[in-house]
């Protein structure tokens, strides 16, 4: 389990932890500093890590990725090379499915950055593209805001969504130029005004799409097919009657595809889960989980989906939940881990 931080007196990179999925237990096994690595992913191949460097730098270059190798069996990270992400502050970081490129989204920027992979896992320098437009809040969606880059299954489109300019922009992707190029199929699929989408997830059957809206705090559903999104369902992620700011921030499906789970924040600090519907994915809502904490910026299913664990940045702790896979509510294990201001967890498998 890797879990990616901001810089705290209490956490100072990335760390590593081994997780046994029967109990719910997790293993402190090494960290390595680096500077507010807010998101992390591994290479398919999970022989390696990259980690943002969320910072905004006053000389004007951007934030920056890291590569680092990583030892499954002994649980280590080591420093490859770092790389300018081609903006400030860049929030998210996907790799492709063959592993010889990086997604960098740069949120303050509003820009996408596409970054080379060399064969010891090393970057090379990122090639930006710059969003434009603005959006109905005046404070939130002056600019662009770049906040997430999701790769398709087959690796041919890269789902972009920009808070700022409440689109899901969509781009077809070369996996042997790294080439990004408006999808002419659909370039975009549009928010609500003001909605602020943050994230995307797809359903493991890849027939849907989900979209967190940070702040409408509500959950666009589409239909997925041949790279194309088509809207079918609307829905709030908050407790009806609650109009207070969300600040939505992570959205997951189940592993089993029968549950939807999406984080709210700000004061109200919980977790929607819905059930889906056998066809037509839409979400029907079951309930609401306390994080039992402050700022659930991010949680993860672990991979078995026996448990949740939520990550609390504010309160400098992960919750972990037990989830019970008939009816998809969430129980507190009683069990947690104290870390400061974790914001990312990705799983590696350890034969």
């Amino acid at each position: 389990m890797i879990v990616g931080t901001y810089d705290s007196p209490k956490s100072e990179g990335v760390y590593v932890y081994k997780f046994n999925s029967d109990d719910g237990s997790a293993t402190a096994i090494s960290h390595i500093k680096t500077t507010n690595p807010s998101f992390v992913t591994l290479s398919p191949d999970e022989k390696y890590v990259y980690a943002v460097s969320e910072t905004a730098p006053q000389d004007g270059k951007g934030g920056n990725i890291a590569a680092f190798t990583f030892n499954k069996q002994a649980g280590q990270l080591t420093f490859i090379n770092t790389q300018l992400s081609g903006g400030n502050n860049p929030c998210h970081i996907e790799t492709d499915i063959t592993g010889k490129w990086i997604f960098a989204s740069n949120y303050t920027s509003g820009s996408l950055s596409v970054l080379p992979v060399n064969a010891d896992g090393s970057l090379e320098t990122a090639t930006t593209i710059q969003h434009t437009g603005s959006g109905k809040d005046p404070i939130r969606q002056k600019s662009p805001h770049v906040h997430g880059a999701i790769i398709s299954r087959d690796n041919k489109q890269l789902f972009v969504t920009d808070l700022g300019i409440d689109k899901v922009v969509i781009y077809s992707f070369d996996a042997i130029t790294g080439k990004l190029s408006p999808s002419k199929q659909q370039p975009f699929a549009q928010s609500l005004p003001g909605s602020g989408p943050r994230l995307l997830t797809f359903h493991p059957d890849n027939k849907y799409a989900y979209v967190i809206n940070e702040l409408s705090g509500t959950i666009d559903v589409y239909a997925y097919k041949n790279g194309m999104l088509k809207e079918k369902q609307h829905i709030s992620s908050m407790v009806a009657g609650d109009n207070s700011f969300a600040g939505s921030g992570f959205i997951e499906v189940s592993p089993d595809g029968k549950f939807l789970y999406a984080s709210n924040r700000a004061e109200v600090n919980n977790i929607a889960i819905y059930k889906l519907t056998k066809k037509g994915g839409k979400l029907i809502l079951k309930d609401h989980q306390s994080a039992l904490g402050k700022t659930p910026r991010n949680f993860s299913i672990d991979p078995s989906g026996n448990f949740l664990l939520c990550e609390n940045q504010t309160s400098n702790e992960i919750v972990i939940f037990k989830r019970d896979k008939e009816t998809g509510l969430l129980s507190d294990s009683g069990k947690r881990i104290a870390i400061g201001k974790p914001v990312c967890i990705k799983w590696a498998s350890v034969n």
